[in-house]
């Protein structure tokens, strides 16, 4: 929240919910969709004009730490899986998605956004990441991506259903624990989403009313916890990603150990050959 628009003196305006600011051809747009839209040709843009101004040789500035953020997940990614050309087949989306993010959680400390603009007594221009619908699309696409990835690497649906049980399915007891593991996967998505929508709406509402207490000092009041809500943006950013990649890279680099050490669907821990089980071991 923009600290110098701030200057509250009837209560702390607090946001949750996307507020409509007009419709175009039927469908309803409201201002985390329009301030999403601008972060994204934005970014865009800036990352074009990034690309075709990176070379060889190191170059200073803000070209630098672009540099920076897209090394630092590279590494995150190749870290995580064991195949290292498998890692760079997925990295464009985790660097993507990511950086998306980024930007956006961090839009909501621009002065133009939040309180600078009003339309119907309401924010013209909110974070995208601050409304709940985006976090849930954007967790609905990354798993869904994760959970298709996924499929290909194992091979089969029946392949990639097997790998949430430890042993054979007819035993009761490794059916019933892989029946919780699927459960929790299947709730992912929602922890995903919860977890980005909440942490910067929460900011936002920390920043408004320490503002509001300080009233004609709010610059002053609340700097601290706007440095703080920045921070936080940049953490759950990274979460988000960080989380993504280890779901996938789990499944992948099961499916990279079974085909090494020659395991088939049909082969259950429990009944593997002494040999089979020290090697994997071994390794």
């Amino acid at each position: 929240m923009s600290l110098l628009s701030v200057v509250a003196t009837t209560g702390p305006k607090v946001y949750i919910a996307p507020a409509p600011i007009g419709h175009f051809l039927g469908l309803t747009i409201t201002n985390s969709m329009l301030y999403g839209w601008i972060c994204l040709v934005a970014m865009i843009g800036l990352f074009t004009w990034v690309a075709h101004r990176m070379s060889i040789k190191p170059k200073g500035g803000f070209i630098q730490y672009v540099e920076l953020v897209v090394e630092f997940i590279t590494n995150t990614v190749e870290t995580a899986f064991e195949d290292k050309s498998k890692a760079r087949k997925y990295l464009p989306y985790f660097v993507t998605l990511f950086c998306f993010l980024l930007f956006n959680n961090l839009s909501g400390m621009l002065p133009f956004a939040n309180d600078a603009f009003t339309a119907h007594n309401m924010p013209l221009l909110r974070p995208m990441t601050g409304d709940l619908n985006t976090t849930l699309a954007a967790a609905v696409i990354t798993m869904g991506m994760v959970y298709t990835a996924s499929i290909r690497e194992t091979g089969s649906v029946r392949k990639y259903l097997r790998h949430f049980f430890i042993g054979s399915p007819l035993n009761p007891l490794y059916l019933v624990l892989g029946l919780l593991e699927m459960l929790s996967d299947v709730t992912r998505v929602i922890s995903l989403s919860l977890r980005l929508f909440l942490n910067i709406a929460i900011g936002e509402i920390i920043v408004a009313v320490f503002a509001y207490l300080g009233h004609m000092l709010a610059p002053v009041s609340a700097v601290a916890f706007y440095l703080i809500d920045g921070f936080d943006g940049a953490l759950q950013a990274f979460i988000f990603t960080i989380l993504a990649i280890m779901y996938l890279a789990i499944v992948v680099n099961q499916a990279t150990d079974a085909k090494h050490h020659g395991l088939t669907e049909g082969v259950d821990p429990e009944t593997m050959s002494p040999n089979l089980a020290r090697d994997g071991m071994d390794s």
